[in-house]
């Protein structure tokens, strides 16, 4: 049998995990090529990290890539002794998570093997589609050729004036900063607590603030069991209102019966997806403006361990949490001077700080996006971002959306690109079994 070729654009962990699926079929029909314009597979910006105090935010036993084998993780640290990590609800640095990503795809990369993967360093620029398939084309000016291809390209950068540090992740943030040097961040979640960890590891000893919309931060794990949810309870289609209160309800029943509450949001995780997909779009609307930062300090949760650093951090006093708007930015020699407005209040404040990091997540405006591939599919109509404005508009098997209503069959996306259809698509756990279910999708065309 002659396979097809399918094209996987972003080697991150996303798309590492897509080529996985697809060539890890009981009868492979695709060759793959996996493009990423770093040097290392398998990572991308989150598992790249070399700090010690990025760990992950989920516990090893639920971070198996393959959703039919649970285990695998954790029998992958078993098996590499040396770490010193076997158990299954212990959180793993991300740097070893990428490890294992790595150690995934690498089999199949190696010359004689079965199965054909082929890593490609280089940035993709354009995405073209023919009657005959699809055309890539490289910065380097190389051009590549498949049947179908699948966007992996995870969290777009924002890009931001030159006082701002649009990426928390870059080289560039500690490029330059004082030790002693004010710091501002715009957000309050996940990406802010990492960056603060990276700063204090390197020495920083100035003062932080971040300020979110409403100063929430997430919370922490905590080793509990999910509870069972039945099927025939969960209020599918029900309004954003309705939903709440079925979810609080069951909240306040489990609390008062001496349960946790983390017991009931991760016992409603199989449900999420279906959930967001029957949400009415208003309620959608509504839950993206005014539930959206409740729901995620609650389900997306931090290690225990990073828990106590961080409240170490906040507790000496260099970081400050506020709830609050940015009313004004401007350039002040190498740095910045913010005018913000603390929640609730009428007055402004104001602070000079080194750099202004933007640690705020999800992109407003996906269309403005800086990335050349993306850009090549909106200008041709192969691609168009959703009315929500949150990323691509796909199927629910993944496939682009073009602007003429008609979902592709060759054009598919994976990971956070898809939040408009999936929402939950940004821990591992959602993006193995959206990855498994596309390579299932994509082994059924016999075309």
């Amino acid at each position: 049998m002659t396979r097809r070729h399918a094209i996987v654009v972003g080697g991150g962990a996303s798309g590492a995990l897509a080529a996985v699926h697809l060539l890890n079929q009981a009868e492979p029909r695709y060759a793959v090529t996996l493009i990423e314009k770093w040097e290392e597979f398998g990572r991308g910006l989150a598992y790249r990290t070399t700090n010690p105090d990025h760990l992950l935010n989920v516990r090893a036993g639920n971070m198996s890539a393959l959703p039919d084998d649970p285990d695998h993780f954790v029998r992958w640290l078993a098996a590499h002794s040396d770490l010193g990590l076997a158990d299954s609800y212990c959180f793993v640095p991300r740097r070893i998570f990428g490890d294992y990503i790595a150690s995934l795809i690498e089999p199949f990369a190696l010359a004689g093997s079965g199965a054909a993967l082929t890593l490609v360093t280089g940035e993709c620029v354009a995405i073209s589609e023919g009657p005959d398939g699809i055309l890539v084309r490289l910065a380097d000016g190389r051009s590549l050729h498949g049947d179908v291809l699948v966007l992996a390209t995870g969290n777009d950068p924002r890009q931001a004036p030159p006082a701002y540090y649009a990426n928390p992740w870059g080289p560039q943030v500690d490029a330059g900063l004082p030790r002693d040097a004010s710091l501002l961040i715009l957000g309050a979640g996940l990406t802010m607590i990492d960056f603060v960890l990276t700063r204090v590891r390197a020495g920083h000893q100035g003062p932080i603030l971040a300020i979110s919309r409403r100063g929430l931060m997430s919370h922490a794990h905590r080793q509990v069991d999910p509870v069972t949810v039945d099927e025939r309870d969960v209020p599918f289609g029900a309004s954003l209102g309705v939903l709440l209160r079925w979810l609080r309800s069951r909240v306040d029943d489990h609390v008062a019966a001496g349960g946790d509450w983390r017991s009931v949001v991760d016992g409603i995780r199989p449900f999420t997806q279906r959930l967001w997909q029957r949400l009415p779009p208003a309620s959608r609307r509504q839950f993206l403006e005014h539930a959206r930062a409740w729901w995620e300090i609650h389900r997306h949760r931090m290690a225990p361990a990073v828990e106590a650093m961080i409240t170490r951090v906040i507790r000496s006093g260099q970081l400050n949490v506020i709830a609050g708007k940015v009313v004004e930015t401007s350039v002040i020699g190498a740095g910045a001077r913010v005018r913000y407005r603390r929640r609730g209040r009428n007055a402004h404040e104001t602070i000079d700080v080194a750099a202004v990091v933007d640690c705020t997540g999800i992109v407003l405006d996906p269309g403005a996006t800086t990335n050349p591939a993306l850009r090549s599919l909106f200008a041709q109509g192969l691609a168009q971002v959703d009315p929500l404005r949150i990323g691509l508009h796909v199927t629910n098997d993944c496939a682009l959306v073009a602007t003429n209503g008609v979902a592709s069959t060759r054009l598919f996306a994976v990971g956070p690109l898809t939040r408009p259809a999936f929402w939950e698509i940004i821990a591992i756990p959602d993006i193995r079994n959206q990855c498994a279910a596309l390579a299932h999708r994509l082994g059924q065309d016999r075309r």
